[in-house]
């Protein structure tokens, strides 16, 4: 969530992707070349609906953003901030004002004027409209104003330094939206990207269409299909045979040696920022209690994990930090496999006895067998684990993430810098810290050229205190067919940006 106190946060599957597809072409016929301009993707975790600003789920901006929605920026393949609807844009010193001029050849798919009255709206709708996800409004909370200084130029003014005003506005919470289709996002998306949206229902792919009259460089296929895929050796499957082009995130790594002739596909090893937690819900007695926590995190052998989840693809981690953070920094040692300390501090907590606790895990691949390797591990130190599994997105985010009907539970969180969300007692977790988020706090209303170290700092208090345990960063392991190619290594946004998308059959 991605209430979306911030359900777009985690991306079930994975951060799910999308594959490219390119039908090979063979000699003439207007079929032909049709099959040859389609893009097919291979996603896991369907959609529940399709508007991004009041629903959660970060399949929605995965498939629409920078695709179908645009924003003023962009975070680009390398993870920098870069113009889109903006051609330049210009921050006050003291850091409170942004003055961005807008491309003068922009506009919406429908043919209206994508000018500085239509971004005004978007922005202040996040400000004003109650319908807006608490996330997003949280994201851009620190805007004060937006005015149409003319045409093509928008001023916003912040109420407070907000030292990711600028990376949050380049994401989700920035969109565009057609002022004119507003009222019908739920149905019918409306932006200005290089695809319109076609068709998508419960249970069937979404079908995105090549934006004919585009402002800027056009998409070279005709059409993109996202393909959604449960079983995951059903998707691998469907690659195999034709079906799919492209698989991204493969959700069954320790099958990518089919994969491996490099005559046929082409194999994607990069980074995402999808971390998987193992959540605690802090409302529980056990947990409030630091030692228990500890001991849950010296019990589980994260280095097996994450051989038996992903074949070792991914990277071990100790916060909530993905190696494609600024502020990243290696604390996967802040607890070692130690199951002898974990009896020692589960006795001294008063469970010398045993602990029963309960694990509820959203239905996805890695999340179920993360679940069975982690209830083995946790029996070794006393602890009993009962496991049940919800079907996602909707059961579990009512039971976990809107109930908290919970004890533990696991899912992978692929909101960018969404370290922040410990800082807010009222989220899922319901932890609550004053010094972590005090930390958070001068990170991001201080000094621009301080933030890095005082994330820094803020990762390591919420690996000490053991607020969960940070299991590992998802590896974007993407496997695309020969000959396709501007589909990013590395996961650096919420898009699956099909943009650059192309190939040497076109």
């Amino acid at each position: 969530m991605n209430i979306r106190l911030g359900r777009r946060s985690f991306l079930g599957a994975t951060v799910i992707g999308a594959a490219a597809s390119l039908v090979a072409c063979s000699s003439g016929g207007a079929e032909t070349q049709e099959q040859a301009r389609q893009l097919v993707i291979g996603a896991t975790a369907p959609p529940a609906a399709l508007d991004p600003s009041t629903n959660s789920g970060a399949a929605i901006p995965q498939a629409l953003l920078y695709n179908v929605y645009e924003t003023l920026v962009k975070i680009d393949s390398d993870g920098q901030i870069v113009p889109l609807l903006a051609t330049s844009w210009n921050e006050s010193e003291d850091g409170l004002t942004y003055t961005f001029t807008l491309q003068p050849k922009a506009t919406f798919a429908s043919g209206a004027a994508l000018d500085a009255e239509a971004v005004k709206t978007s922005l202040e709708r996040v400000k004003n409209d109650d319908a807006v996800l608490a996330t997003l409004k949280s994201q851009l909370g620190a805007m004060e104003s937006v005015t149409v200084q003319d045409a093509s130029t928008v001023v916003v003014k912040l109420s407070q330094r907000d030292n990711d005003w600028l990376y949050y506005a380049a994401q989700t919470a920035g969109i565009i939206y057609d002022p004119d289709g507003i009222d019908s996002l739920g149905t019918a998306p409306a932006g200005s990207g290089p695809f319109v949206f076609e068709s998508w229902s419960e249970g069937n792919p979404m079908v995105l269409t090549r934006n004919e009259s585009y402002w800027g460089t056009p998409t070279v296929f005709d059409s993109v299909t996202f393909k959604y895929f449960s079983d995951p050796t059903a998707e691998n499957s469907a690659m195999s045979s034709g079906d799919l082009d492209v698989i991204s995130n493969m959700q069954a790594p320790q099958a990518i040696s089919q994969f491996e002739d490099p005559d046929q596909y082409t194999i994607l090893n990069g980074t995402s920022m999808g971390e998987v937690v193992l959540g605690f819900n802090h409302q529980r007695e056990a947990f409030s209690d630091v030692r228990v926590r500890q001991a849950i995190n010296y019990a589980i052998n994260r280095s097996d994990l994450l051989q038996t989840v992903t074949a070792g693809y991914g990277t071990l981690i100790g916060s909530m930090v993905a190696p494609t953070d600024p502020w990243y920094e290696d604390l996967a040692d802040t607890y070692g496999y130690d199951p002898d300390t974990a009896r020692r501090l589960l006795a001294e907590a008063g469970y010398g006895e045993g602990l029963d606790l309960s694990l509820r895990v959203p239905s996805l691949p890695y999340a179920t067998s993360a679940a069975t390797f982690i209830t083995s591990q946790l029996a070794q130190v006393g602890i009993t684990v009962t496991t049940d599994t919800l079907e996602f997105p909707s059961r579990w985010i009512d039971e976990v993430m809107t109930k908290s009907n919970y004890d533990m539970t696991i899912i992978s969180h692929v909101e960018g810098r969404d370290i922040a969300k410990w800082a807010n007692p009222e989220y899922y977790w319901h932890y609550d810290n004053p010094e972590f988020t005090q930390l958070i706090t001068e990170a991001k209303t201080g000094p621009a050229d301080e933030q890095t170290e005082k994330m820094k700092q803020a990762a390591r208090v919420l690996a000490d205190d053991a607020a969960a345990d940070f299991l590992y960063s998802m590896a974007n392991l993407v496997v695309l067919r020969a000959g396709i190619s501007g589909i990013s290594e590395n996961l650096t946004s919420e898009s699956m940006d099909l943009t650059a998308a192309s190939s040497t059959d076109i």
